[in-house]
């Protein structure tokens, strides 16, 4: 009932930058919190920024003060911002969301994307 498009992935050198982005369509009441995870081969997959429908943050540990994570409510989507990537940040990074649909007597559902890859090489 809602979909989770992710965008924005790519080859990049170390220490550039990329933004990812994520559009959310369907039966959407309100989405409360949002997030991005990455998954790298070998490796669980992990938080990597949260935000919350008010705007509140929260990064891992490995990413604060170079990502970057906002949300535009109007338009149901959010954005990661890139800076500085490394190659420890090669992954797949995934959407997800928290959205309660139209219709659905207030029942909070989590979905994800599809993901998409970011690779950092020189």
């Amino acid at each position: 009932q809602v979909q989770l498009v992710e965008s924005g992935g790519g080859l990049v050198q170390p220490g550039g930058s990329l933004r990812l982005s994520c559009a959310a369509s369907g039966r959407i009441f309100r989405l409360n919190i949002q997030r991005w995870y990455r998954q790298a081969p070998g490796h669980q997959r992990e938080s990597v920024a949260t935000i919350t429908n008010g705007g509140i943050t929260n990064y891992a540990d490995s990413v604060k003060d170079r990502f970057t994570i906002s949300r535009d409510n109007a338009k149901n989507t959010v954005s990661l911002q890139m800076n500085n990537l490394k190659p420890e940040d090669t992954a797949v990074y995934y959407c997800n969301a928290d959205a309660i649909i139209i219709g659905g007597g207030g029942k909070v559902t989590e979905y994800w994307g599809q993901g998409t890859q970011v690779t950092v090489s020189s």
